[in-house]
């Protein structure tokens, strides 16, 4: 039966990204392999830092819940992707497309401030090392992660009450791999002017805002570390800060690009790509940005095995 036949009047239809050529058979396939990848590596610094109680320090705990973000993110969109490709319905239902919508927008949002939050904590361990345990504390460090957690949620149920309250109309088919609002307002029969402009909004308020502190972090960063005597001190700093500044440019740059252009200008291809980009490379690149060059998390990754090996 062909899929067009297998969905209800409230179902929308999910084009995807891939047809089944032989190179977007070859590209799926690439893709379940970052997706792999990303959900092995997520779930591996998780682990390491919850179970090595030497990386229970605030950089550390902020990185556990940035992979934690990035292990939800992965599994909100890629496995939906994965059996309407394999499977040929690309039927999702209004529910099932909400609770995309919520699941991703929450997690974006989350994101954005988290990554805000980890360039303070270095401005403060670089600017202010001698006050790092009192700035830092464990209360302010669950602070700033429970506010990210709380914020990003607030702006997806903002979102998907609104994306959900208009009328959708045609052939109900959304060009893109899940939910994505922007691609879905496409479909309205209404005018979407003004929740546009609201998404414009949220969107100086979640990217611009985040980006200006981390700005100003590294700018203060930066200019401490370029007074630094000890070259190793130097080095690990320049180090650290590079990581994370490399994570916050694939991240924000994207997410700009996709959410702060108006509909009329957006192409859904471009749309597509991008999207796969920062939710389905960035989250796989982020544990091996953060702990390749990272002797700490080599060292709690190999006493973790030693253990294993031991108990073996």
């Amino acid at each position: 039966m062909a899929w067009e036949n297998q969905t209800t009047n409230s179902d929308f239809i999910l084009l995807g990204i891939f047809n089944h050529s032989p190179t977007h058979i070859f590209l799926f396939s690439l893709v379940l392999g970052i997706f792999t990848a990303a959900f092995m590596g997520n779930t591996a610094m998780v682990l390491l830092i919850y179970l090595d109680t030497q990386l229970h320090t605030p950089m550390y705990f902020l990185l556990s819940q940035l992979s934690l973000m990035d292990l939800m993110l992965i599994c909100t969109t890629v496995p939906k992707m994965a059996f309407n490709y394999l499977s040929g319905i690309k039927s999702i239902s209004l529910a099932s497309c909400g609770t995309q919508i919520f699941s991703y927008v929450s997690l974006l949002g989350a994101e954005c401030f988290l990554l805000a939050a980890m360039a303070y904590d270095r401005y403060v361990a670089i600017c202010h090392p001698l006050r790092y345990s009192v700035l830092m504390s464990q209360k302010t460090c669950g602070f700033m992660a429970a506010s990210s957690w709380s914020l990003g949620s607030l702006d997806g149920v903002i979102e998907v009450a609104v994306a959900l309250s208009f009328s959708y109309c045609g052939t109900r088919e959304i060009p893109h791999f899940f939910c994505d609002v922007p691609a879905l307002l496409t479909l309205s029969c209404t005018d979407t002017l003004l929740f546009e402009r609201m998404i414009f909004i949220c969107c100086v308020i979640m990217l611009l805002f985040p980006v200006a502190v981390i700005i100003a972090s590294y700018v203060h960063v930066i200019l401490a570390v370029i007074r630094m005597g000890s070259g190793e001190g130097r080095r690990k700093a320049f180090i650290t800060c590079s990581s994370h500044l490399m994570v916050v440019g694939m991240y924000y740059g994207t997410a700009m690009f996709i959410y702060m252009r108006p509909t009329s200008d957006r192409s859904p291809t471009w749309d597509k790509m991008l999207s796969a980009f920062y939710t389905i490379l960035t989250p796989m690149l982020n544990p091996l940005i953060y702990s390749l060059r990272n002797k700490e998390v080599a060292r709690a990754f190999m006493k973790v095995l030693g253990k294993g090996k031991t108990g073996e």
